[in-house]
């Protein structure tokens, strides 16, 4: 098996650690090749770098050159991507479709900030006679840029393309799990021949010196995470002492609400795939199934058969639905977590938990699970699973489907299932989330801002708002004073 060696990526140049650490491929548990994992040490490097190239570089004041790069970059990663796939697949465990899912989604997002980089301008105006105002929107510095393992190569970019688009520069931490596909990444986004040495650089990390480094840094006003609840609340307030910038991507707890007249046919596969993308492992994970009572046992049966025939496998098995966790310990995890809801009285439909026999033993794979259940305040309800793991619970009217919905602490996503467009309208209204997808999942778009209510984060990302997390509005007041009346005719 070939093995690879990663490198973080800083001031434009691909450096080691004496520390390292190692890659495993999650389907079996192969080691895949090794990574530098001294994070404080580099994340040091990083910011330093960082800093200097926001000072003394082009970057922060030339929109057309920051635009011409994010053009190069989507370039690069399409000539590219052949080889993220590969890598995405190995690594992070994704059958290759999902992988592709994610590789093919970055070009478009880069572009889109091109194109927002070209078009940003403040404004003037004359609030008072002889008075002149301009806003002025300005890039807030060094933005640090957190990035989970689940989807690493997109969420990477859905954070760094506003911030470099703004005119910040850039420090990326990625964790140790997706360590080769941060430098295969890193040496796809070095190739645009216009990118100045230090706008950006990645570095890896098995623990988090690195990413508490960026968030304690005074030379980094402005953090964009994606990630846990719990984690950042714990960042946040460190961060709060120095008044920093967060946008915050976190937990989410999607309800799928299905009503009598919803379309059987279209709707099931889109239930199973809300589920086993990713294998579950994704922040609009379908995880919350709420069904109107007429058809609650169709719909709990059909999706029931669904699940149980999800093949799960390699990425290098083309017949293969759902891939492996992260790792063993996530296996582990989540089992616990389906056998503690079902001691709490939870019934398994469908009990799914770790493949302990056969070719898949040795890697990190879970089958799907679907729990019944009556009581909303079970925390197999109310906390994240982050694994394929659906509970589905039954309402009788549609007040009752926005009560079942709403209690909870996250507001990320959800999804609604009717064929009647004047009650899709209502409850999308009525639910607490960010995003609300009718007779559909997951349909996030450039333009279109992503982002959650309550404990599902602060900010958003995607669209022109993404911007906030990373400018600084500043107020220039002139007072030039009046010329004479324009109206006044001379002579009259």
């Amino acid at each position: 098996m070939t093995t690879y060696s990663a490198k973080n990526w800083i001031n434009g140049g691909f450096v080691s650690s004496a520390s390292l650490g190692i890659s495993i491929n999650p389907a079996t548990y192969e080691r895949i090749g090794e990574y530098p994992d001294d994070g404080g040490a580099a994340a040091g490097s990083a910011i330093e770098a960082t800093s200097r190239a926001f000072r003394s570089t082009a970057w922060a004041h030339d929109a057309e050159l920051r635009a011409k790069v994010l053009d190069q970059m989507a370039l690069a990663i399409e000539r590219n991507r052949d080889l993220l796939i590969d890598i995405l697949s190995l690594e992070n465990g994704k059958v290759r479709g999902e992988a592709a899912l994610e590789a093919d989604g970055a070009p478009s997002k880069l572009r889109y900030w091109a194109a927002m980089a070209r078009t940003e301008a403040g404004r003037a105006m004359q609030p008072r006679p002889g008075s002149l105002s301009i806003v002025l929107r300005q890039p807030m510095g060094v933005a640090g840029v957190i990035v989970p393992w689940n989807s690493p190569i997109i969420l990477a970019v859905r954070s760094f393309a506003p911030a470099l688009a703004a005119g910040c520069t850039v420090v990326i931490k990625m964790p140790g799990q997706a360590a080769q596909i941060a430098s295969v990444l890193a040496e796809t986004l070095a190739e645009p021949s216009d990118l100045p040495n230090g706008v950006i650089n990645i570095f890896v990390e098995s623990g988090s010196d690195g990413a508490a480094l960026l968030v304690e840094s005074a030379d980094v006003p402005t953090i964009s995470f994606t990630g846990s609840t719990k984690t950042g609340v714990a960042i946040s307030a460190v961060g709060a002492r120095r008044m920093k910038r967060f946008g915050l991507e976190l937990g989410g707890k999607a309800p799928m609400i299905v009503f009598d007249d919803a379309d059987m046919e279209p709707m099931l596969p889109v239930l199973e795939k809300a589920l086993t993308v990713f294998a579950g492992q994704f922040c609009m994970t379908g995880s919350r199934l709420l069904v109107q009572e007429v058809v609650y046992d169709t719909v709990r049966d059909r999706l029931a058969g669904r699940l149980r025939n999800v093949r799960g496998g390699p990425a290098s098995d083309p017949k293969s639905d759902m891939g492996p966790l992260i790792d063993k310990p996530n296996v582990q995890r989540v089992d616990k977590i389906v056998q503690d809801a079902v001691n709490a009285g939870a019934k398994a439909i469908v009990r799914g938990g770790p493949i302990t026999d056969g070719p898949l033993a040795n890697g990190a794979f879970f089958r799907p699970a679907l729990l019944e259940v009556s009581d909303t305040s079970l925390p197999i309800v109310q906390q994240e699973t982050f694994g394929p793991v659906l509970t589905i619970q039954r309402f009788c009217e549609e007040t009752d489907a926005i009560a079942l919905a709403n209690d909870s602490e996250y507001g990320l996503s959800a999804s609604v299932w009717t064929r009647d467009l004047d009650r899709a309208l209502r409850v999308a209204q009525a639910l607490e989330v960010g995003s609300v997808f009718v007779n559909d999942w997951a349909k996030v778009y450039d333009s279109t801002e992503e982002g959650g209510f309550m404990l599902s984060g602060l900010g958003r990302l995607n669209g022109a708002a993404a911007l906030d997390d990373f400018i600084e509005y500043k107020h220039v007041a002139l007072k030039p004073g009046r010329s004479g009346n324009p109206h006044q005719v001379s002579g009259k």
